[in-house]
């Protein structure tokens, strides 16, 4: 094994190529599944796959200081794509694959991309349908060819005819490359990647090689990564974190990325390859735990009753032993036979025997399901960034790592809460700016680079971070305690019954909530229990599923009750959604974070009615079908009162603002 070997005179990702050419050319980069079969690159390899492109889109005009967009799925080449347009000088923008053509119309026309590769026939259809609305977009290079025999618009290319382009374009240009990455400094403009629009229009963020290379090298540094780690590509490539363990940190470590088959395989692809680093967002933690809940109520009695009696004893002990912490012998061998029976066969279920390091990040995760991993023996640690930031932010230290904090700075991270407890910091990965937007960047960081994260939060008695909300989210009640909406809705989404809760209480006598629930937990259950029904709709409305979901809303306020801090906000009323938060609808973006304001706007009358003392009210709903036709979604609501709910009078919150 090799630790970092890149320096930071490797200040661009194409030097860094060339760099592990030299060092470990024979040493796999790179892997994807493809018809069953894993098929691997090595960095020699790669590198002639990212020369031949970047000739290619060389002799197609690409030039220095353009954009490039990239749509598609979590594949080889369109990491590629990233590195050869770099080559170059260009700037890789990539796009979230499942966007609907008008959201890429915008990043398209806004990043003004001459060029765009695309993964596949659904792609090009898109942006063939918004083509003539996007002036700069001239060509789309296509990788998969399949159903495109019949395409034979000029402006169209397969990706492999253009790195037979390349490879004819370097034999007549000989050198040409080698000078282009020699002019790339680290201070370009090495990504552009779009905000997800929470609250308004996409954002584009400079990042620069710097800010990116820098804040992985660290952070690798910082947790000993090495070139013999393993991980798997499954995120959307928009998102910072895909680009920082997919890209950024595998090129600055040299160690393996792979790709799995498509996002149904991902299960089974991470238990074929075993990955050693990784990483998901709560939403992905918080399915993989629903499906081993449902899983194990499907299991024999017997079965059953070993897996919560050696889960009791993982959540009394397996943290402490994670952290290298005294536990007596009993507890020591109850947990090495829970090691036996229950733990490391769940581990090698989910794909995750090999972990040395599992981060999670991009929103709060629940405390319980944190402590649910770590309890396994999983290293899981929380991180605390943005896109402004290059990621790295905060990141939870070995040894003292809590469920309610996201740890400390960052290696070169300065942090700092204002008056207002708003976290700002500083660091190396501190973004160039918006593009084309001043006044943005001007509202974000000021100019001594200190940028605004939107997030309230204080400091523990430790010096760790501890986010509360986001800062414009984090509301008062009318009783003056505070009331921080997505603290409650996690704890709600511990369930495995409830996929998304969004919780009201700003200025209001008492917090009430909306529930999503998950139809495949609960149609298990239902199932189980010989109750029929038709549907989603169906479905949420039963009043046993009602009960179901108080039951779990009652174990939230006895959460709530102990916690002084937050013990006013238990949960008065709720109602089950008659569909499911989709962002196709605009209710969620694309990372499926919840949009309140639209949601406030859109379900106005169902949360008036929970603060009305009704027991029902009527929903009209207008969605959007696969095929993107609108129509109107009908129901009769009932809200439910929370029995056993206790009103309690907030307590001073006393937050620390300094570290």
């Amino acid at each position: 094994m090799s630790g970092i070997t890149s320096t930071r005179d490797m200040d661009t990702f194409p030097k860094l190529l060339l760099h592990h050419v030299q060092a470990r050319p024979q040493k796999t980069a790179m892997r994807e599944k493809d018809l069953g079969i894993w098929q691997s690159w090595t960095w020699a390899e790669m590198k002639e796959e990212i020369f031949a492109l970047a000739g290619g889109l060389a002799a197609m005009g690409l030039k220095r200081g353009d954009t490039l967009a990239i749509v598609g799925d979590n594949r080889p080449q369109m990491y590629w794509t990233m590195v050869a347009a770099q080559c170059l000088g260009a700037t890789p923008v990539p796009m979230y694959q499942d966007s609907v053509a008008e959201e890429m119309q915008y990043v398209l026309d806004h990043a003004e991309a001459r060029i765009a590769v695309v993964e596949d026939q659904e792609q090009v259809d898109k942006l063939q349908e918004i083509m003539d609305r996007c002036p700069n977009l001239e060509t789309i290079v296509y990788e998969d060819e399949k159903g495109m025999r019949h395409y034979q618009a000029p402006h169209l290319h397969a990706f492999a005819s253009v790195q037979d382009k390349g490879r004819e374009f370097n034999t007549q240009n000989p050198g040409f490359l080698d000078k282009e990455i020699a002019v790339g400094k680290g201070a370009d403009i090495g990504i552009m990647l779009y905000t997800s629009g929470t609250t308004g229009k996409p954002k584009g963020v400079m990042l620069s090689n710097d800010n990116v290379l820098i804040t992985a090298r660290n952070a690798s540094a910082l947790e000993g990564l090495d070139d013999s780690e393993e991980t798997v590509a499954y995120l959307p490539m928009a998102w910072v974190g895909d680009h920082i363990f997919s890209l950024a940190q595998a090129y600055v470590c040299g160690y393996t990325v792979n790709c799995p088959e498509s996002g149904e395989t991902v299960m089974t692809d991470m238990r074929e390859i075993g990955p050693t680093y990784y990483f998901a967002p709560p939403r992905i933690y918080e399915n993989l735990l629903t499906s081993v809940m449902i899983r194990m109520e499907d299991a024999a009695p017997f079965k059953r009753k070993m897996f919560h009696h050696f889960m009791d004893v993982a959540q009394r002990v397996g943290t402490k032993i994670l952290d290298g912490k005294p536990v007596s012998a009993g507890d020591k061998f109850q947990y090495w036979l829970g090691n036996i029976l229950v733990y490391g066969p769940l581990k090698n279920v989910l794909g995750l025997s090999r972990l040395k390091l599992a981060y999670t990040a991009g929103e709060a995760i629940g405390p319980e399901i944190f402590d649910f991993y770590r309890s396994l023996g999983i290293n899981t640690k929380q991180l605390y960034g943005q896109t402004e930031g290059s990621v790295f932010v905060c990141i939870q230290p070995n040894g003292a790592i809590k469920s309610d904090t996201v740890g400390l700075p960052a290696p070169e991270v300065e942090l700092k809460i204002d008056d207002n407890g708003e976290v700002h910091y500083r660091g190396p990965g501190v973004f160039v700016g918006y593009y084309k937007n001043d006044e943005g960047t001007r509202g974000t960081k000021d100019e001594n680079d200190w940028v605004a994260t939107g997030d309230a939060g204080y400091f523990d008695d430790e010096g760790q971070l501890k986010i509360i909300d986001r800062a414009k989210d984090v509301g008062k009640m009318n009783n003056g305690g505070m009331f921080p909406p997505k603290y409650i809705e996690n704890k709600l989404k511990f369930f495995p019954y409830i996929k998304e809760a969004v919780a009201f209480g700003h200025e209001r006598d008492y917090v009430t909530a909306f529930i999503n629930i998950d139809l495949e937990a609960v149609g298990n259950w239902a199932e189980r229990k010989g109750l029929p029904y038709s549907g989603f709709q169906d479905l949420a409305a039963r009043p046993e599923v009602y009960d179901l979901i108080e039951e779990c809303v009652q174990k939230v306020n006895e959460s709530l009750k102990t916690d002084p801090m937050m013990s006013h906000c238990q949960i008065r009323r709720f109602l089950n959604l008659h569909k499911e938060l989709d962002a196709d609808d605009g209710e969620l973006t694309r990372t499926r974070k919840v949009r309140r304001r639209f949601i406030a706007e859109r379900y106005g009358n169902e949360i008036e009615a929970l603060y009305s003392g009704v027991k029902e009210v009527r929903a009209e709903t207008e969605v959007t079908f696969e095929d993107g036709r609108k129509g109107t979604l009908k129901a009769d609501l009932q809200i439910r009162d929370v029995s056993g709910f206790e009103a309690m009078q907030p307590a001073d919150t006393g937050l620390r603002k300094t570290a």
